[in-house]
């Protein structure tokens, strides 16, 4: 161990107890309110389903806290226990050649990571999700999903993981900046794809049908210029109670989704007041901003690991016994692993980022809609999807890319005609 060895655990002992005691937090605040519908929620939530929704919180709060310590004692085993080092060295006999071992070496990491917290999406899938009525997913879609994002890793992460090593090894001291190119550029070509390509390798999408409900989307999409490749209807009902819309890609790649379950729950006006905040995202340019911050971070991320990948106190201090004589993978690795520790407490400024552009798309939505519509579409989706109503105000700082129930209703209150 050496110095950085202290400030790593000190950072991950920091990040643990912060969340753990935001966690008890969340669990107290949300018991204690249990028994008392919110004011601005009476007449419009049954008390039992007020009731559903903190039992629902707490068991997921629960979960969490066993997962964040297992999470954190799963860290320090592949860090200072060793086990990247043992990984690496494991796959050192096959004699692949230093990129490819490197991808291998990634790739199992990932695999392995994944096998490791498989219990907690059990638990979470087959006992919380289905003790409240939300679980749809059977064992043979369960499975199944697993299987094609392991492939998917494989067939798409394999290579980019390969040509980013490749950069790291033969691109200089400003290996970084082209690996950023890179990456950038595949993420682009991820976002565009995925509506056509990869998310209907998991759910089936057909056309909103022909009726007064398409009628009104198509008219409000005319209202605010927005074009698409088309509305569609997802069978999110296959794994889920939970309902949901959004809209993905970009370009002309653009599509808008409905969940099935979200339809099935609303009227016509509150499906409408709904996508107009959906779109209000993009009319504020909300998503251009989300990626150009999120192509800023890894940036400077990546031009931080491109001076750490040089410093053997970084490998040394996270558990490698003797650094590589040239950047490899074994850098990337202990960042990845690292850098949660390091950037949970900035997690506040990225939620207050988020609860912005909320509050800013309910403002374009009570423009192009109803506002009490979209209220009332979101007094149904929180008893629906059993939000809380009454969480912890520093837990929701901390965590929710959402505004409070009772505060986000108030704004919106402020915009009825």
């Amino acid at each position: 161990m050496n110095t950085f060895s202290i400030v790593f655990i000190v950072f991950l002992g920091a990040t643990l107890a912060t969340q753990l005691w935001l966690a008890r937090r969340q669990i107290r605040h949300v018991l204690a309110h249990r028994d008392t519908v919110p004011d601005s929620f009476a007449g419009k939530i049954s008390q039992s389903a007020h009731e559903k929704a903190a039992d629902y919180t707490i068991s997921r709060n629960r979960l969490a806290m066993f997962d964040e310590v297992y999470g954190a004692i799963l860290l320090l085993a592949w860090t200072l226990g060793g086990g990247l080092q043992l990984l690496d060295s494991s796959w050192a006999a096959a004699d692949l050649g230093l990129i490819w071992h490197g991808t291998v070496v990634l790739l199992s990491l990932f695999l392995i990571g994944g096998l490791l917290e498989l219990p907690f999406s059990l638990y979470s899938t087959f006992v919380i999700e289905e003790r409240f009525g939300f679980n749809k997913t059977g064992v043979k879609t369960f499975v199944t999903d697993l299987i094609k994002n392991s492939i998917l890793m494989l067939l798409i992460g394999g290579p980019l993981l390969f040509a980013v090593l490749g950069i790291m090894n033969q691109m200089g001291d400003l290996w970084w900046l082209y690996a950023w190119l890179l990456i950038s550029g595949f993420n682009l070509i991820a976002i565009w794809a995925y509506p056509t390509w990869i998310a209907p390798l998991f759910n089936k999408f057909k056309p909103l049908e022909e009726g007064s409900v398409r009628n009104r989307v198509q008219s409000l999409l005319e209202r605010t210029g927005f074009r698409s490749k088309g509305i569609f209807v997802m069978d999110g009902s296959k794994r889920s109670a939970h309902g949901n819309a959004y809209f993905t890609g970009f370009g002309r790649n653009k599509r808008i989704v409905f969940f099935d379950t979200l339809l099935d729950s609303l009227n016509e006006s509150e499906v409408e007041a709904v996508l107009a905040h959906e779109l209000g995202h993009f009319k504020l340019k909300h998503i251009t901003k989300r990626i150009v911050v999120m192509f800023t971070l890894s940036l400077a991320g990546l031009a931080l690991l491109g001076w750490l990948a040089k410093q053997d106190w970084f490998y040394h201090g996270l558990g490698i016994a003797t650094a590589p004589e040239q950047i490899n993978h074994l850098g990337l690795a202990l960042f990845l692993l690292a850098l949660p520790v390091f950037t949970f407490f900035l997690s506040p400024l990225m939620s207050w980022s988020s609860r912005k552009h909320e509050f800013e798309a309910d403002a374009f939505a009570s423009q192009q809609a109803n506002a009490s519509d979209l209220i009332n579409a979101l007094v149904k989706m929180y008893e629906e999807n059993a939000k809380t109503l009454t969480p912890d105000p520093l837990h929701s700082i901390f965590y929710d890319s959402h505004p409070p129930a009772p505060v986000r209703i108030a704004h919106l209150q402020e915009h009825q005609t």
